[in-house]
């Protein structure tokens, strides 16, 4: 009988004059419904960290799913009287009503509803599932044709024949948006309510089976009095059905509204409503599995569970230990730190934070991009990039720890590829304590900069640079010398100044300052740096996904770059026991002393010329750690040290040691409590030497 009065329906248009409307009813109709029969709508993808905990979630639709069995009776009944109450009795479509739009449509009139449930459902995951990133295919879904009403009618029938009625009721609930980014009956209870689609009551009930017809007409906290005026119009439709007495009907349109807050209370859609000390690794996984080849609509609207590297303890005790160095709202003042967990099979990320929170409102002290993963720091990591000058050195056999090197107290060095024309580069010490010459190894725990970049002219700079990337600064030595993507484009001035249309790797090579470290950086990726140390020279990229699963529970795989021994495991070793003297003998050990820190690690600290970027990069035990704090504001001054750290004038400015270093102390003192001591490994013979 249905196909009868679909095809009679399908002919009506003919017999009346309204043409055949065979070619505009979907050839995919079929492949559609079998879609419907297993609804798949987008949901809701949950970030968490490494013990499963959520920090985050990731959506366009907020969407939760619900069985027929989890849906209360009040909440069935409501709908059902309201909308279709023969839904149990027919078989996707109303006869009278199709027959009575095919007339009402070819005489020129409205084409009348007369919709099933099950025929709404049809629209409705057209519109929000199937077409809802194509405003012309949803228009198409929604337009007032009969040949739109006869795909939906064709679709309800196949459905009707093969679900069951509970399940396809339980669908169209799952699928209907009740205004802005809330759709389906279990996210509107939480949103609307703060309870759960089982508890929902009948005056409950009844307001969002009445929002259904109309979201946004009907939303309670912008249009309360229409909201109110339909919910009684379905509570009168349930005494009309005999759902409910009509004594209760009446005590029920009595009752308020009843919805919690002043907005639906959706959770934040982005990493942006993380916990201040979760947003900025969120971001990065979010780019992570983007950069694997997840798409951003498959992000959020696929139902994954990511499970992220970051360790909620560690990164709770670092990012107190930043906003005890610089408070949240220091004005022109960030201070990141990353946690990157060593190992020969992968690098885990497990912190990443900042004083600064991830979000859009800057006087909370809030940035909407990720500071600690991008090479944020405009400024520079200071002499820390002494390192990549050591370790290209040791490769070559230029140098080893012993190694003498020239250190007066100002030399002036010709650049290379240099011409008659080209200017030498002057450098100075800072003080007139440094001996001359001073050994590599001394160098490294004092930071002369003359000895640095004597050395840096003797290696050559594509070592030093290639040496640079290899360790960790992959995605900084793509950026140019402003920290951000080459400029090419001819129509942009700056695309022929090399500072903005060369990569680092490229605009250093004739550039003795690199050494100095007075170029953008990523805090992440020096974090990196110390773990490929800690690693026996084994570089991974900075990870932060430990799993992925999709909407059931299968895994995901997530492609992502393999590890690679990038220098020897002997001259990781004698690098880092060249290192290990900084927190005892070199320029952070007096911050070392007052923090009462004696734990074996490894240091380097950095000062740009201005004091308007300082850093400690080292690790201990199985963390390798970046802490920088450097100017963020839109006037650089000079930073200082003090209670909180802060810009101004203060003469010589802050240090790594004296304002990078502390938060180190600080947040690792925290982390090894009770903890046994993990000693530095022992210097490789092979790299003691020149040779």
């Amino acid at each position: 009988m249905l196909a009868g009065v679909l095809f009679a329906g399908t002919l009506a248009p003919v017999a009346i004059g309204a043409g055949v409307l065979s070619n505009q009813v979907s050839d995919s109709v079929d492949s559609i419904s079998a879609d419907l029969a297993h609804a798949d709508p987008p949901l809701v993808t949950t970030v968490t960290d490494r013990t499963g905990a959520p920090i985050a979630t990731l959506y366009a639709q907020y969407r939760i799913p619900v069985t027929p069995a989890q849906i209360s009776p009040a909440m069935k009944a409501a709908i059902i009287d309201i909308e279709d109450r023969r839904f149990y009795a027919e078989g996707g479509v109303d006869p009278q009503g199709m027959l009575r739009a095919a007339v009402k449509d070819s005489t020129g009139g409205n084409l009348q509803g007369a919709s099933t449930i099950t025929q709404q459902y049809v629209k409705n995951y057209l519109v929000n599932v199937v077409d809802r990133t194509n405003k012309a295919a949803q228009q198409q879904d929604k337009e007032d044709s009969l040949a739109r009403k006869l795909r939906e009618a064709k679709m309800a029938v196949q459905l009707s024949a093969t679900v069951p009625k509970d399940q396809v009721l339980a669908n169209y609930l799952n699928v209907v948006e009740f205004s802005g980014t809330v759709y389906g009956v279990g996210a509107a209870a939480q949103a609307y309510f703060g309870t759960t689609v089982d508890k929902l009551t009948v005056v409950q009930s009844a307001l969002l089976a009445g929002m259904v017809n109309n979201p946004n007409v009907y939303n309670p906290y912008t249009h309360p009095a229409k909201a109110l005026q339909r919910r009684n119009t379905v509570l009168d439709a349930m005494v009309s059905a005999g759902s409910i007495p009509a004594s209760y009907g009446a005590t029920a349109k009595a009752a308020p509204l009843g919805v919690v807050g002043a907005k639906p209370a959706a959770p934040s859609s982005t990493c942006m409503g993380a916990a201040p000390d979760a947003g900025f690794l969120c971001a990065y996984a979010v780019r992570y599995l983007e950069q694997s080849g997840f798409t951003a609509d498959q992000i959020d609207t696929g139902g994954y569970t990511v499970k992220t590297t970051l360790d909620p303890h560690v990164s709770q005790v670092v990012k107190d230990a930043v906003n005890a160095n610089v408070p949240t709202t220091q004005d022109g003042v960030a201070n990141t730190f990353a946690v990157v967990q060593p190992g020969g099979d992968g690098h885990q990320i497990l912190a990443m934070v900042a004083n600064r929170n991830y979000g859009t409102d800057p006087d909370q002290g809030e940035t909407s991009s990720n500071i600690v993963a991008d090479a944020s720091n405009k400024f520079g990591a200071g002499s820390s990039f002494k390192i990549f000058t050591s370790a290209a050195a040791m490769a070559a056999g230029k140098a080893g720890l012993n190694t003498p090197l020239t250190n007066p107290f100002s030399d002036c060095f010709t650049p290379p590829n240099a011409n008659q024309y080209t200017h030498c580069y002057p450098v100075s010490n800072d003080g007139t304590g440094y001996p001359n010459p001073i050994s590599l190894a001394d160098g490294l725990a004092t930071s002369p900069n003359v000895a640095f970049v004597g050395l840096e002219a003797q290696v050559g700079m594509p070592a030093i640079l290639d040496m640079a990337s290899k360790l960790g600064l992959r995605t900084t030595m793509a950026t140019n010398d402003a920290g951000t993507k080459p400029i090419t484009d001819p129509a942009d001035q700056r695309s022929k100044n090399p500072q903005y249309d060369e990569p680092q790797s490229q605009y250093f090579e004739n550039l003795l300052s690199f050494t100095l470290g007075n170029s953008p950086v990523s805090p992440l990726e020096m974090a990196n740096v110390s773990a490929t140390l800690m690693s026996g020279g084994t570089w991974c990229p900075p990870d932060p996904i430990l799993t992925v699963t999709d909407r059931n529970g299968a895994p995901v795989p997530v492609k992502q770059q393999s590890c690679e021994q990038v220098i020897p495991p002997g001259l990781a070793n004698t690098l880092e026991a060249g290192l290990s003297r900084d927190t005892t003998a070199g320029t952070s050990a007096a911050a070392a002393r007052n923090a009462g820190w004696t734990h074996p690690d490894i240091g380097k600290t950095g000062t740009t010329q201005e004091s308007e970027s300082v850093a400690f990069i080292g690790g201990v035990d199985h963390y390798a750690v970046s802490s920088m704090v450097f100017a963020d504001g839109p006037r650089p001054q000079e930073i200082c040290p003090g209670t909180p750290v802060h810009l101004g004038t203060c003469g010589h400015g802050a240090f790594g040691g004296t304002v990078a270093a502390p938060p180190y102390f600080t947040a690792m003192t925290t982390l090894l409590a009770g903890q046994p001591d993990v000693p530095i490994p022992a210097p490789d013979p092979q790299y003691l030497d020149a040779h």
